[in-house]
């Protein structure tokens, strides 16, 4: 009689098991991300030490596109819907944010290491070769991509983020980027982390409340101390000088967007862009978008970015 009764126990806990992870796959599969109707997957891969998630969808061309600060993937949701449909693309969560590991040391925030995350996700995309995008953080990721990738990288656009020259030169320079660069001084102090609010980033960068929200519960799950690591390890520091960093040219064809709104990035920054281009380089400039052009112009941005990649992927 014993034996029974534990047989019948453990028949039971292991319903109950049965039925909770059912739940579970449940609730997990009903939170998964939509675009236009389409459930986007949910990726990882690890690169050294660090998990790194992505969201992909569709099948083509690879697009991997990588966002700035303060953002994650879903800043991309205007151009992931555009191009879904005849590329395979990629959006990812940079380390520091969302759901991507959040390391504590400066130095795991490299640029070498950002861009080795990229070639992590192409890698398990088992891709030979990507278009890399970037805005802000992300066009630092992607220039410096295609400046040690060049046979992985077939083409390079680039949102509000002059070329590493043009930041250097404008820096050294030009009184108003000077200037509009204090509160990336300011994020370089050891202590900067401890005054940033995550409300107040997600209040920023939304553009509803349906977009605050969703940037709220993903800055709560990310670094904020990872996010001042960029800012540390890879923006430049001050004395500026206008130096030659002797940088390898870009050896592909460059769309660049640059909202002229931009208040961080001064516009003279794109001043002999073309001198460090090998290939055909295409510079949209936007009259009336800010530092987020993808954003304030979702619908120029996206034809645009959808009828450059055409001519050249078709």
């Amino acid at each position: 009689m014993k034996s029974e009764s534990l047989d019948i126990k453990v028949s039971y806990y292991g319903l109950i098991f049965l039925f909770l992870s059912l739940l579970l796959l449940i609730v997990t599969s009903s939170q998964a991300e939509e675009l236009d109707g389409k459930k986007l997957e949910d990726k990882f891969v690890k690169n050294g030490n660090v998990k790194i998630h992505y969201v992909a969808t569709g099948e083509g061309p690879l697009v991997v596109f990588i966002h700035g600060f303060p953002d994650y993937w879903y800043t991309w949701r205007h151009q992931i819907s555009a191009l879904m449909g005849s590329y395979r693309v990629v959006a990812m969560d940079t380390r520091g944010y969302n759901l991507s590991g959040q390391p504590e040391s400066q130095e795991e925030y490299d640029m070498s290491l950002l861009v080795s995350d990229v070639k992590a996700i192409i890698d398990q995309e088992a891709r030979k070769e990507a278009i890399i995008v970037g805005h802000d953080w992300g066009g630092a990721i992607a220039w410096n991509f295609a400046m040690s990738h060049p046979e992985v990288t077939k083409n390079l656009i680039i949102v509000n983020l002059p070329h590493p020259h043009g930041i250097s030169r404008e820096l050294a320079n030009n009184k108003e980027q000077y200037a509009n660069s204090e509160y990336a001084r300011n994020f370089q102090k050891p202590d900067s982390h401890k005054f940033i609010n995550v409300e107040e980033l997600a209040r920023f960068v939304g553009r509803d409340e349906k977009t605050t929200q969703k940037y709220l519960e993903a800055f709560q799950k990310s670094s904020v101390l990872g996010m001042m690591n960029y800012y540390r390890q890879n923006y430049p520091k001050p004395p500026y000088a206008n130096v030659d960093m002797n940088l390898p040219s870009i050896k592909v064809p460059v769309l660049q967007f640059h909202g002229l709104k931009d208040t961080a990035l001064h516009r003279n920054g794109l001043n002999g862009t073309w001198d460090w281009v090998s290939k055909d380089y295409t510079l949209v400039a936007i009259p009336d978008a800010g530092h987020w052009s993808h954003v304030d112009k979702p619908e120029l941005v996206s034809k645009t970015m959808k009828f450059w990649l055409d001519m050249r992927n078709k």
